[in-house]
């Protein structure tokens, strides 16, 4: 049961982190791994696996962010074998200690005052994630090498690598992507009358369109990466207000090609995790303000 002060019980926070990136995995995203096809070397029941073996972790009650992505990427390594929710656990874990010690409602200025106050010890603790989760190239960064231990805090780190990494960006910037891009795509897939899966696939797909996926410009250059996000444009701009049939169809074909060239938009299925997850707590809060 949520609390009635404004804050999440543990409980609510696990089974919203569950339930997010289970609905993730049910629209067909492009170049990504999903209900509808496996990709790169994984499958949609490893992710499943992986949330559930990390929710208590990024729901614990007295953890702080950098522990809860630690503890979760730990679990999730044991549990699968591979880094299937890095960039997941890193943006889950603010809004998480957000839900579970925030005082009001509104979720974007909890978060806020939660990304100011990370420190070193957060920072330390997600260092010891990354490397254990070995994703390519992310934290290079000459200032704050992860492969070090941590000299400064994780939101001070974060800022120094949103130039070349969204996951990052949205430590730097209150999480505008997920506040502003995904909760508005959100918002009028719902209001156009779509179902679930198909309101995930717009997300996701608003987010390519947005910006290079930083972690194809991790793996393939940015040249690459801004190829794919004009492809991407240009086929599915057109189909802002088309059907499911006809939206999941070109999705399928444009995830058979990007797979074929090995390209995975992951942190664009990061995002649209966390945007899923924040529709999901803000909707409890929202039915705990009215009960209370």
């Amino acid at each position: 049961m949520s609390n009635l002060s404004g804050h999440l019980s543990p409980d609510d926070v696990a089974r919203a982190f569950i339930a997010a990136c289970a609905a993730e995995l049910q629209a067909p995203k492009p170049g990504n791994v999903h209900i509808y096809a496996d990709g790169h070397g994984m499958a949609a029941n490893d992710f499943i696996l992986s949330a559930r073996v990390a929710a208590p972790h990024i729901a614990a009650p007295d953890l702080g962010v950098g522990a809860r992505i630690f503890g979760a990427m730990q679990a999730t390594w044991e549990a699968v074998g591979q880094n299937t929710n890095l960039g997941i656990l890193l943006l889950c874990a603010p809004l998480a200690q957000a839900a579970l010690t925030g005082h009001g409602t509104d979720l974007r200025s909890e978060t806020g005052r939660v990304l100011a106050s990370l420190d070193v010890d957060d920072a330390d603790a997600a260092f010891r994630a990354i490397r254990l989760a070995q994703p390519a190239g992310l934290g290079a960064a000459v200032e704050h090498d992860v492969a070090a231990p941590a000299r400064t805090t994780l939101l001070d780190a974060m800022r120094a690598a949103a130039g070349r990494d969204r996951v990052a960006y949205q430590y730097a910037n209150d999480f505008i992507d997920i506040f502003e891009t995904g909760a508005s795509t959100l918002s009028r897939a719902r209001a156009d009358g779509a179902a679930d899966e198909t309101a995930t696939l717009r997300i996701y797909l608003s987010f390519l369109q947005a910006f290079p996926d930083s972690h194809i410009v991790r793996k393939h250059g940015a040249e690459v990466a801004e190829e794919v996000r004009r492809e991407t444009e240009r086929r599915f701009a057109p189909l802002s207000n088309a059907g499911r049939a006809r939206l999941f169809a070109e999705a399928l074909d444009w995830d058979r090609a990007l797979k074929t060239r090995s390209l995975n938009p992951g942190t664009s299925a990061d995002l649209t995790v966390t945007t899923l997850l924040t529709d999901k707590i803000a909707s409890i809060l929202a039915k705990a303000d009215k009960s209370g």
